[in-house]
């Protein structure tokens, strides 16, 4: 959750998805942190209380943590942000970095916290779908849906949340979602690479 600024001088609350990516760090899409001309921006927020929520499927529930973002880094490439945490998450498993190049026909899981349509609110609990990816570009993964059905597909909410894989040395993050059509559609999706930038991460998280 983070306050975004309005060209009024106000601001009004927003919302996207990540992934714990390194105790105290959080991988999502660039555009979450943005200043009154949508341009992101990079450093501690700026515009009132940007929180992160670690470690829950059912936002009504209590369990996990709901910590400060003290600071915010900004992919130069791609439309990807870590967002560092006012304290280190070390009860739950971080997901590792995607290293090698996805290929048309890989399947990826999608979870977060996403709308069901266009114009609907965040859910409360962890939404899950599955994806295949289409087509692959410098900087981004495209995808479309697969399960439960061919128009699953990213929604309002959804921005920075994780596209992984499943291998033989577990899961690995290969996208984050960053763009697509209104909801529900049958793709393709834009989600950002990581393995592109996974060089660019690890330098910033250690």
């Amino acid at each position: 959750m983070t306050d975004i600024p309005q060209p009024d001088g106000g601001t009004y609350d927003s919302a996207c998805s990540g992934a714990l990516i390194a105790p105290r760090w959080v991988v999502t899409a660039g555009h979450c942190f943005h200043d009154v001309n949508r341009n992101p921006v990079s450093g501690p927020p700026q515009y009132g209380s940007t929180t992160a929520t670690v470690g829950r499927t059912d936002l009504s529930d209590d369990g996990g943590h709901v910590l400060d973002v003290v600071d915010v880094k900004q992919s130069p490439d791609t439309d990807i942000a870590l967002a560092k945490l006012s304290a280190p998450v070390r009860d739950i498993e971080p997901l590792r970095l995607n290293r090698t190049a996805p290929v048309a026909g890989d399947p990826v899981r999608l979870v977060g916290w996403g709308a069901t349509t266009a114009d609907g609110a965040p859910e409360t609990h962890l939404q899950m779908g599955d994806f295949t990816v289409t087509s692959v570009d410098e900087h981004d993964v495209y995808v479309s849906g697969a399960a439960p059905s061919a128009d699953t597909s990213a929604c309002p909410y959804d921005s920075g949340a994780p596209y992984f894989a499943e291998t033989a040395r577990g899961p690995r993050l290969v996208g984050v979602e960053s763009t697509g059509p209104d909801c529900p559609h049958t793709g393709p999706e834009t989600t950002s690479r990581v393995d592109t930038v996974a060089r660019w991460i690890l330098r910033q998280i250690h």
